[in-house]
């Protein structure tokens, strides 16, 4: 029998590449996702015909990574599969049609939302329908960690999986519904795809959680949560560092996500877009996640300087997810968001500035 699922992407609200490091995060389920019609098959195949890309098979009895296929949705199949079995859940073939409305590379989480989906087809059809959303996620994150070849934190997976806005500490594994009700404070939420490629960031991204290990290391810690903030700020950095900096990132963006959690709480725009500008600045000088000398797109650079022009005074920007390439995340008093679209669009394309939705 035909069944059929519907897993939203995400958007990051709060906590730039703090999930790694067992920080705090703001995260929102979207209205855009990834549909899938599915049935078992009695085999022990699984085939996948994905919209738009070409279909393929993944043997469910065959779970080491490939490299070469890292980056890959047949990638993030294996590694679904692998990471249930390793779990002692049952696994079987099953056929799969796939159709998604996350555009690809804009940060919207297609692969978490994709790894998400698989472990829900898995959870359906062959143990019950009874895996926990949690399980679900971390399963996800394993495929994305071991068999995608990217070393993501938690963020995408959990929101995708429990699909609602969710303030988390993953130090403390607090998981707080929160509503995010952008609309009711009279404020547009959006994001802008800049159009620049993902394609040779690895090294990038990965350079990202390395550096704040290395300075968690220097406290005889495995990640910044586990350092003392003011211990860390006692000592005499030299901020020309980058792993200083992006350490410095870490804990300005950890201590803001919380106030902007009860921002949302108290419905005050005002004071959430002060500090959603705050977060992006950070992003952008101590973080460092919007332009790298890996491929010189500029597109995301661009994004973000025109924002500013077109919101400083008026509403908030920041740079949306990984960074160095995709989206820059705008919100705004809902009156400015057909000009601003209006402008944005005619940079980076017709349909590039989507108004999002939050669950």
């Amino acid at each position: 029998m035909l069944n059929q699922i519907f897993t939203p992407g995400r958007m990051e609200l709060a906590g730039n590449h703090t999930d790694h490091q067992n920080g705090r995060i703001l995260a929102a389920a979207v209205d855009r996702g990834i549909t899938a019609d599915f049935e078992a098959n009695g085999t022990k195949m699984v085939h996948v015909r994905p919209e738009g890309m070409r279909p393929f098979d993944v043997r469910v009895d065959h779970l080491r990574p490939k490299t070469a296929d890292f980056g890959t949705p047949k990638a993030l199949v294996r590694g679904m599969i692998a990471a249930f079995a390793d779990l002692g859940l049952a696994v079987g073939g099953f056929d799969a049609t796939i159709r998604s409305t996350l555009p690809i590379g804009a940060g919207l989480s297609s692969s978490a939302a994709f790894s998400v989906t698989i472990g829900r087809i898995l959870s359906a059809l062959f143990n019950d329908g009874k895996v926990d959303s949690m399980v679900i996620a971390r399963a996800a994150q394993q495929a994305e960690n071991e068999f995608f070849g990217k070393p993501c934190g938690l963020m995408s997976q959990m929101t995708c999986a429990l699909g609602k806005t969710i303030y988390v500490d993953f130090q403390t594994r607090e998981i707080e519904p929160v509503e995010a009700d952008f609309e009711g404070m009279g404020l547009t939420v959006c994001l802008t795809n800049t159009g620049g490629s993902h394609a040779g960031l690895d090294t990038s991204y990965a350079r990202i959680p390395a550096d704040m290990v290395y300075v968690a290391n220097l406290f005889d810690k495995g990640v910044l949560a586990d350092v003392d903030p003011e211990e860390f700020r006692a000592r005499g950095w030299d901020a020309s560092n980058r792993p200083v900096r992006r350490a410095m990132h870490f804990f300005a963006e950890n201590e803001r996500v919380p106030q902007m959690r009860d921002a949302l709480k108290d419905r005050d725009g005002a004071k959430y877009m002060r500090l959603m500008n705050e977060s992006g600045r950070s992003s952008e000088e101590l973080l460092n996640n919007i332009v790298t000398s890996a491929t010189g797109d500029t597109k995301l650079e661009q994004g973000l300087a025109l924002s500013r022009k077109l919101l400083e005074g008026k509403g908030a920007w920041r740079v949306h997810g990984g960074g160095f390439a995709g989206c820059v995340q705008a919100l705004m008093p809902t009156a400015l968001f057909e000009d601003y679209r209006t402008e944005m669009e005619k940079t980076f394309g017709p349909g590039s500035c989507m108004k999002m939705k939050l669950l």
